[in-house]
């Protein structure tokens, strides 16, 4: 049923075609601003085109492998940057000659018998193991130099403006500086007659030389960041010159390896040589293009599934589906350490497919493959390998509500794209060596995202009010508080409910209607009877029928009021809108004619009031509502047959489903007469299993009346 939306009075084909406006818009602007090369190749393939003349010089790019490759070997070979600060020495060596002047004066106030000329040689030794200490370096401590020093790396060493490269193991770490300086410490060399007296040995013991060993080498962050900057922008991304006017390609030539790099080269040039200096034009050969994209869209929409476009909330939906699959491509397209293979694009047949049907998965995948390969390398091939994945996908995914079929079909696209791919690479490349399997990675992932499908699924249908088949089979759980209250209530209607949700679902497959959705409108449509449940006929004892007692227009109100009330109750719960339509419609605008014929022998004389014994409505809309409408009759009415055999089954379906059509109960529902037709032959075989109707056999004495006949015939033979 068409509601009345948010927007009000404005038309909606109107709003449709500015939420069309502004998503080319978007596309537009976030479109590559370089321009299209005008020619197509693959490596392997011959050159299609005619004779291609340089028209202005351009260098040869290297291909990113070759790029990747020296900037890794730039790197290796790089060195860090480690600055000895000569400082550290200098104020080292001046707080220790006061520390030692402190000392001497100290022991000699002792009365020792080591005389000045000993005191100066111990300083002069002390100052020569500090000299030797910080001359060799002393290296900080933290993770990066012990990580530098276990792969014994070297480094550049700068003292002042003078830089060598050295091994970081020469250097001492503040430990080995310890050890150093304490076992020089008591090398003492002897005085001019070579002897060291015992006194002299008990003060260089106290001499605390160890106190004043700190690091002098450091690691300078900043400087070798810049650096290494530096020399990977000085870095060549080229080799050698085509000069203009040179021949590029001849026609027919072969693509190889060589051709391919300047072809490469020669589009990148053009990409940037017409992108600045005809910048308007690109910018409108873009929007034209982009344009003509989703007008292929719109007119698909308006002949094939009008039904979405009448809905600006499910073209909305198509619409920001697409544009969020562009952005994330055009995205991972600037990135070039990310393939566009990494790109799930066999997401969209499978959230399109939950809410709408395969046609029309398969036709948006390919608005948004079209849309996309204008600003991917490789287009045919990113196009050609992304349409076999999603129709793997739409294959091979028949249930979204079961687990496991997700995970078959992301695995499915997995091997289609590595086999396909594999199966260019080897054209292209001719040697098994030169193909890039690190592709078979992004492959991998693609499929291991094609698993976000779920969440997903789950954020469009809250953010947009649709129904997925996982909702639906929750929905129709019986354990549901909705589904039991009405089992305990009214138990009758209950299996009523149950009846018709599994002779719909059965008719639903005849007609191609979705099964999953009129089984759970079938469970809740009668919830409204949990009300007064006694005044329906299914939960009423054989002895009393509260009716009798009642006057026909009150039991008309009553009974129809189910309708109101199984609203109520549907909304109070926050059952979805599309549920509720089956409460809404299931019993169309009919009357209640058992009561309104009651009425009239009751009271013959007097007017009847049509409105008070009618359904309020409204009438079935969608092929779903209007299948349970038959349904519902049918079922309930085949509870009062006498004798159940194909043919009175057959003229009981034939007569309800005739007398709602006479009443124009379907006019606005997409159902054709073959529909209706297969309804009902659908309804006559599950009744005839129902209640196992079979032929009429003849009775014994006919059969012995029969053998007389045949025996007597013979005789006279």
């Amino acid at each position: 049923m068409k509601k009345k939306q948010w927007w009000g009075s404005v038309p909606l084909y109107f709003l449709i075609g500015l939420l069309f406006f502004i998503s080319v818009a978007v596309v537009v602007y976030i479109y590559p601003r370089e321009g299209k090369f005008k020619y197509e190749y693959q490596k392997g393939k011959p050159w299609m085109n005619g004779n291609l003349i340089a028209p202005w010089d351009f260098p040869i790019r290297k291909n990113q492998t070759e790029i990747e490759r020296e900037r890794d070997s730039l790197i290796k070979a790089f060195r860090p940057i480690f600055d000895l600060d000569t400082t550290v020495y200098h104020s080292e060596l001046s707080r220790f000659n006061s520390y030692y002047d402190n000392l001497v004066a100290e022991n000699s106030r002792s009365g020792t018998s080591i005389n000045s000329g000993d005191y100066e040689n111990v300083r002069r030794w002390m100052n020569s193991i500090l000299d030797t200490l910080y001359h060799k370096g002393v290296l900080e401590f933290n993770d990066f130099t012990e990580e530098l020093r276990s792969q014994k790396k070297n480094i550049l060493l700068v003292r002042g403006n003078l830089a060598e490269e050295v091994t970081i193991s020469r250097l001492l770490s503040p430990r080995d500086a310890y050890e150093f300086v304490k076992s020089l410490k008591m090398k003492l060399p002897g005085n001019s007659r070579g002897e060291v007296g015992l006194g002299l040995f008990d003060f260089v013991e106290k001499v605390s030389l160890e106190s004043f060993v700190k690091p002098n080498v450091a690691y300078d962050e900043a400087t070798t960041t810049a650096s290494r900057n530096a020399m990977l922008e000085g870095m060549s991304v080229s080799r050698g010159v085509v000069q203009q006017g040179e021949l590029v390609i001849s026609r027919g030539e072969i693509v190889n390896d060589f051709l391919f790099r300047i072809l490469e080269s020669m589009r990148y040039e053009y990409g940037i040589r017409v992108g600045s200096y005809n910048a308007w034009l690109l910018i409108l050969g873009n929007f034209l293009i982009v344009s003509a994209c989703y007008l292929i869209l719109f007119l698909f929409l308006y002949n094939f599934r009008r039904e979405v476009l009448d809905s600006f909330q499910k073209t909305l939906f198509i619409v920001i589906l697409i544009l969020l699959f562009v952005i994330v491509a055009r995205v991972v397209s600037r990135v070039p350490e990310v393939s566009v293979y990494l790109i799930p694009f066999a997401v969209i047949p499978v959230i399109i497919r939950t809410f709408y049907d395969p046609r029309l998965a398969l036709f948006i995948l390919l608005v948004t493959m079209m849309i996309t390969a204008f600003f991917i390398p490789n287009a045919f091939e990113f196009v050609f390998l992304n349409f076999l994945g999603g129709v793997v996908v739409i294959f091979t995914l028949t249930n979204t509500y079961r687990r496991g079929k997700l995970f078959f079909s992301s695995s499915m696209v997995f091997v289609t794209l590595s086999v396909v791919w594999f199966g260019i690479a080897i054209t292209q490349e001719r040697e098994l060596g030169s193909v890039d399997y690190m592709t078979f990675a992004w492959f991998a992932g693609n499929s291991a995202l094609i698993l976000l499908s779920y969440p997903l699924i789950f954020l469009f249908e809250k953010g947009f009010g649709f129904l997925s088949d996982a909702t639906l089979f929750e929905l129709s759980d019986t354990n549901q508080p909705l589904l039991r209250r009405l089992a305990e209530e009214a138990p009758g209607s209950f299996q009523h409910s149950m009846q018709v949700a599994n002779l719909a679902e059965d008719a639903a497959r005849a007609i191609g209607a979705n099964p999953l959705l009129i089984r759970a409108g079938a469970l809740y449509h009668d919830i409204g009877k949990v009300a007064q449940s006694e005044f329906f006929t299914e939960n009423q004892p054989d002895s009393f029928n509260p009716h009798d007692i009642t006057e026909p227009d009150e039991s008309a109100r009553l009974i129809i009021s189910h309708i109101e009330k199984g609203v109520e109750l549907a909304r109070k719960e926050n059952l979805p809108e599309q549920i509720i339509d089956f409460i809404r419609t299931h019993q169309g605008t009919t009357k209640a004619y058992y009561f309104y014929r009651k009425f009239k022998d009751r009271y013959p004389g007097k007017e009847v009031d049509p409105a008070i014994f009618s359904y309020p409505g409204p009438k079935p809309f969608s092929r779903e509502t209007a299948l349970l409408m038959m349904v519902d009759s049918v079922e309930a009415a085949s509870r009062s047959l006498g004798e159940y055999s194909e043919e009175t089954i057959r003229n009981l379906v034939e007569t309800v489903i005739d007398h709602q059509v006479q009443e124009d109960q379907f006019t606005e529902a997409p159902v054709t007469f073959r529909d209706i037709t297969e309804v009902k032959n659908a309804l006559v075989r599950r009744l005839n299993t129902i209640y196992h109707a079979r032929i009429a056999y003849p009775k014994k004495e006919d059969e012995d009346q029969e053998e007389k006949k045949k025996s007597k015939s013979g005789k006279k033979g």
